[in-house]
């Protein structure tokens, strides 16, 4: 009996060890040397950033001040001159306001009295005036009631 728990421990022991046994993965490299990378091949990508803006001011200009300009830095075609990197070209020139779904305009404030000069807040001990939201009265302190003639 005592055998018995120690080959019971051992059986155990070993499958678990063989289970885990870890053999380390080849890799298998036909070529071994690096393939060079090639940038000239740019399958259909093109430049998007344009010479000018849409309010035709060049990105790049020239520090001379000769006329017109270019959509990276290089030589001036005039002067020869490196051109200047031009910040206007990055200014917003849309001053235009557009119409947003979600632009709301807050509601007006509603008034305490309707056209007919209703309010709608009343108070219950027939005081005079009224108010626009429920509260107290500001003659007698007792609580106002909603006045249903002010929807009419």
């Amino acid at each position: 009996m005592k055998y018995l728990n120690l080959i019971a421990i051992l059986l155990f022991s070993s499958v678990i060890l063989y289970g885990c046994k870890e053999e380390p993965k080849t890799i298998i490299n036909e070529n071994n040397q690096p393939q060079p990378i090639d940038f000239s091949n740019t399958q259909g990508q093109s430049n998007t950033d344009s010479a000018q803006n849409t309010a035709g001011v060049f990105h790049y200009t020239c520090s001379n001040g000769c006329a017109g300009g270019s959509a990276s830095a290089g030589a001036c075609a005039n002067c020869g001159n490196t051109l200047a990197h031009n910040q206007a070209y990055h200014s917003n020139t849309n001053n235009t306001q557009s119409q947003s779904p979600f632009d709301t305009q807050p509601a007006a404030a509603e008034t305490g009295q309707n056209a007919a000069g209703v309010w709608h807040y009343t108070c219950d001990s027939g005081c005079a005036g009224g108010s626009g939201t429920a509260g107290n009265c500001s003659n007698c302190g007792n609580t106002l009631a909603h006045n249903s003639a002010y929807h009419q």
